[in-house]
């Protein structure tokens, strides 16, 4: 179990290794291993270091029944928790039997698939209550509300919205899926900024209108010319500016600015900074960070309201992303929100 050929092998294997001898002390460990855990596991009884009872069970059975084994490990740090996948196999030496154990970091996978449960569960949740809704009613309508000609058009006209409700958001995740099928792509397409937000402030402007929101744009004489996917372009613009004029104040206003900038130090090149502000109550900075989140909402019962999806940002965030740009958000309470893209220019 010492043997230098044991430890030559451990060494060029890219995962962390531990060999364990019969007598249960640490004999050997490679590089990656020791990064782990530290050199102080050697020579010492098993459980001194890895103090985790699945782990101490799972060697005491391969020890006992001599066949491999399996367990996960948890490390804590001060970047959270890393979850290991622990291999446990016999290793036979001079007729004395050890064992290997390797260590697999699978944080990233438990991840991933945390977010895809997460999504389906928030989709199914999204659609649960407005199907409810709409099945209820038809449940009515079939019945006592048939021949009641006041009370159908109004379980009618909730039918719909509950239906437009679910169209918005079958059409989000559809946007949702087509933007990150081309988040490498880099568009190619020269287009003016100037000429998209002009046709997607002309599109808001019966909802401007009926919140009595004016929408001031500024930056007019400004060359803004920038290769881009035109209809991801004005997706963004629509989502930002819908969102300022529905979650604003009724009487206020929404503006929307354009900055040249000579070098944006993130991006390392000339860019454009498109500006959106609203007068508004603004966002508690607690909810900063989590904005662009799928389904996050600050006030969940006014979003859906207001006809919103919770992936809007989210949607904004990628595209932003496909164009190699940045996507900032600042916010004040009682002072309004700006929400700002800096895109590059070449």
């Amino acid at each position: 179990m010492e043997s230098s050929l044991s430890q030559s092998v451990i060494t060029g294997i890219p995962l962390p290794i531990v060999l364990v001898a019969s007598s249960s002390r640490v004999t050997a460990m490679n590089p990656q291993a020791v990064q782990l855990f530290g050199d102080e596991c050697l020579g010492r009884h098993f459980i001194l270091s890895f103090r985790q009872p699945q782990f101490s069970q799972a060697l005491a059975t391969l020890f006992q029944t001599q066949t491999p084994q399996e367990c996960r490990y948890v490390l804590s740090d001060h970047n959270g928790d890393v979850t290991f996948v622990v291999n446990f196999f016999p290793l036979e030496d001079q007729g004395v039997i050890g064992a290997v154990v390797s260590f697999k970091d699978v944080t990233e996978n438990e991840k991933l698939n945390q977010m895809r449960r997460d999504f389906v569960a928030n989709v199914s949740h999204e659609l649960r209550s407005p199907l409810t809704a709409v099945m209820g009613f038809i449940e009515t309508l079939r019945g006592t509300a048939a021949k009641e000609e006041k009370v159908r058009d109004r379980f009618l006209g909730i039918m719909q919205r509950e239906a437009e409700r679910m169209n918005r958001l079958v059409q989000d995740l559809l946007s949702l899926s087509r933007v990150e099928a081309t988040e490498r792509v880099r568009p190619s397409t020269t287009v003016d900024v100037h000429t998209i937000i002009a046709s997607v402030v002309s599109a808001l402007g019966p909802i401007a209108n009926q919140m009595k929101i004016k929408v001031i744009q500024s930056g007019l004489s400004i060359p803004a010319q920038l290769p881009a996917d035109p209809d991801q372009l004005s997706q963004i613009f629509t989502n930002l500016i819908e969102n300022s004029i529905k979650y604003g104040k009724e009487g206020g206003q929404v503006q929307v600015a354009i900055t040249a900038i000579e070098r944006d130090p993130q991006l390392g090149q000339a860019a454009l900074r498109i500006d959106v502000n609203d007068d508004a109550g603004g966002i508690d900075p607690v909810y900063l960070p989590r904005l662009t989140e799928r389904f996050f909402r600050i006030d969940e019962h006014r979003s859906r309201e207001n006809g919103g999806t919770g992936l809007g940002l989210a949607i904004v965030k990628h595209i932003v992303k496909r164009h190699r740009g940045r996507l900032m958000i600042e916010s004040e309470l009682g002072k309004g929100s700006t929400f700002s893209v800096i895109l590059p220019k070449n």
